[in-house]
């Protein structure tokens, strides 16, 4: 569990803060999370570094950079992908949390070489780190922009859904885990990428959480792409002393084992339901349905009982 940081906003109780205000214009989305990181994370992030700096007296600007980017990393990935839990419906919030801490991350190493991590200036550098805008004089002209609301948020019914479905999206290709954030794929890849997620998809229905280690480990990538882009767009070359993003983290490793742990009570009922032959009006197939939904529930409402019980524990 990430532990917030002395007078400073930790980025996963402001998800559901930042959530609600980009589902207010999602077309602005990037710009909305710039301007509500330099807001909300801003002051914490040069707090922090002043903070790691006095803990490590002996480290260099290049030692600070790389324990910024372990610190950070490691929190994207256990809290961005637990945050959004076993559920389709949390993944929003998992996703504005990683959002946020990836933010922070970018103003942290700011503030490590030198720089104010309040400025205006910080929010158009996040932009151009993102991919949005190809230089911040670009960004700075879409921050100052206000943009009339479109609505879509407002929307009932089947619109509504689309409009989250769409803000979703925007998320997942801002973070980097919809396509390659270095180059455009061939279309091969994109299909195999499509491929992969509705796989996972429709085996998180029946085992909710199997999208901890998927996205555990798309956070992992993807974050590390992103600091590699801001440590040469900070200093000029990458930081050979940061971890790289091939190793297997603690909180991959727990993922792994708490998504293959929710797939044995589907097989187990799957299989108990079939040796004892239960039928309902004579079929196999509603006692399975029956059986695969009630499955999902538990696993889904244990992790949240033991997620919420750590987070109340002193």
């Amino acid at each position: 569990m990430v532990r917030k940081e002395a007078g400073a906003e930790a980025p996963a109780g402001l998800a559901g803060s930042l959530l609600r205000e980009v589902a207010a214009e999602p077309g602005r989305l990037p710009e909305a999370l710039a301007s509500f990181a330099l807001r909300r994370l801003g002051p914490g992030a040069g707090r922090a570094v002043e903070s790691l700096r006095a803990a490590h007296p002996e480290a260099d600007a290049a030692a600070l950079r790389a324990l910024v980017v372990a610190r950070g990393r490691r929190r994207v990935t256990a809290e961005g992908a637990f945050v959004g839990g076993p559920f389709m419906l949390f993944i929003p919030f998992a996703f504005c949390g990683a959002l946020l801490y990836q933010a922070r991350m970018i103003l942290e190493l700011a503030a490590v070489g030198g720089l104010d991590s309040t400025d205006p200036e910080r929010a158009a550098e996040l932009l151009v780190l993102q991919g949005v805008y190809d230089d911040t004089v670009t960004a700075h002209a879409a921050l100052s922009v206000t943009a009339p609301s479109t609505g879509r948020p407002g929307r009932r019914g089947l619109g509504r859904w689309a409009a989250l479905w769409y803000l979703v999206i925007r998320m997942a290709r801002l973070l980097g885990l919809m396509t390659p954030t270095t180059d455009t794929p061939r279309w091969f890849v994109r299909v195999g990428q499509i491929a992969l997620v509705a796989a996972v998809f429709l085996v998180g229905l029946v085992a909710p959480l199997v999208w901890l280690p998927y996205l555990a480990v798309s956070y992992w990538r993807a974050t590390t792409e992103l600091m590699d882009r801001a440590t040469v767009f900070y200093v000029g070359s990458p930081d050979l002393r940061a971890e790289r993003g091939s190793r297997f983290a603690p909180a991959m490793g727990v993922a792994v084992v708490r998504a293959a742990g929710s797939l044995l009570v589907p097989a187990i009922g799957v299989f108990l339901v079939v040796v004892a032959d239960l039928r309902i009006a004579g079929g196999r197939w509603p006692v399975l349905g029956i059986v695969l939904t009630s499955s999902c529930l538990i696993t889904g409402g244990w992790w949240l009982w033991r997620r919420r019980r750590r987070r109340h524990t002193p």
